[in-house]
């Protein structure tokens, strides 16, 4: 075997090589199926040495090199492209971090609210008694305000200045009023009647006023604690029948929650672009594969300079 011939086909081994990596790493299946046509070529020209081994080189040339520079500029813009994805998923996860050291986690919150309604419970039962006996005793319960300065900003729903002035507007006549607190008049009725059993229910803010909402555990009522005016009157959740009542998650658990969701999206698109191929680029492969698997393609094998001149007008292309 001449010199020239081992030369050409070790160089087309070489080039075969290299359009394997490119076909295992863009797991395309039109280039995979390139890549094993390239390698019956090959085999071809290795085992029949009557062929003219130029034409292998040629075809090379023409086709082989042309396709890797292409693919190689694919691989390095979607590398590119997934760097900056990367770097905003790195962001995310850097903001997530601060957000997760300054939150009070639900956990926090359920138990507080647990302790904030104990002490709305003892508060009002006080106040019953105070209003009974007529004295100017203080009923409420020591840090009663406590609980929602410290969750208002994270737990508690916005609401408009207008929602809270219609949620806190009340007849005179229907309060029990002393210097301390206002109360419904059937509001504490219906309390006394169930014993002063109520939970915390969801919290609410307009601006820096805020709002503290409680349900009766044996009875489907609600009521509202106003603290700015120590304000106690029921409350129709119909009034706010646009709000989520199961969604107790803070504002910053929400964002570290909206921001793990976007990172995970990032995460599957930087996957996809990785090997992503332009789908002007996959047509020209399948047009390529059907030319090199045309049983006559020896024949024209000149024609491959066509195909070498589209492959080489894609590298000046804005595709990618």
């Amino acid at each position: 075997m001449d010199e020239r011939r081992v030369n050409i086909l070790k160089t087309s081994n070489a080039e075969i090589s290299r359009l394997q990596l490119f076909s295992a790493f863009f797991e395309d299946e039109t280039l995979y199926k390139i890549y094993l046509r390239s390698q019956v070529i090959h085999h071809l020209f290795a085992n029949n040495e009557e062929l003219e081994i130029d034409k292998l080189d040629l075809f090379h040339v023409q086709f082989t090199a042309s396709l890797i520079e292409l693919l190689r500029k694919i691989k390095k813009s979607n590398e590119k492209n997934v760097s900056l994805l990367y770097d905003e998923i790195h962001l995310n996860k850097e903001l997530m971090e601060k957000l997760t050291g300054t939150v009070f986690t639900e956990k926090n919150f359920n138990l507080n609210k647990q302790q904030q309604a104990l002490k709305i419970n003892q508060s009002l039962r006080r106040l019953y008694q105070v209003l009974s006996d007529e004295t100017n005793e203080f009923p409420f319960s020591k840090n009663i305000s406590t609980f929602s300065a410290r969750y208002s900003k994270d737990f508690y729903s916005d609401i408009s200045t207008e929602q809270l002035s219609e949620l806190i507007d009340y007849n005179p006549k229907d309060l029990y009023i002393n210097e301390h607190a206002s109360i419904e008049r059937k509001l504490m009725g219906l309390l006394c009647k169930h014993d002063f059993r109520t939970e915390f229910f969801h919290g609410l803010k307009a601006g820096q006023l805020v709002i503290e909402l409680y349900s009766f555990i044996d009875v489907d009522r609600h009521f509202l604690f106003f603290p700015s005016r120590d304000l106690f009157l029921f409350c129709d959740l119909e009034q706010l029948s646009s709000f989520d009542w199961s969604n107790n998650m803070s504002g910053k658990s929400k964002m570290i929650q909206e921001l793990s969701y976007e990172n995970d999206k990032l995460e599957s698109d930087a996957a996809a672009l990785k090997t992503y191929i332009p789908i002007p680029i996959i047509d020209l492969l399948k047009e390529n594969y059907a030319k090199i698997s045309d049983i006559d393609f020896l024949n024209h094998l000149n024609n491959f300079d066509v195909q070498a001149n589209i492959l080489k007008a894609m590298l000046k292309t804005d595709l990618f």
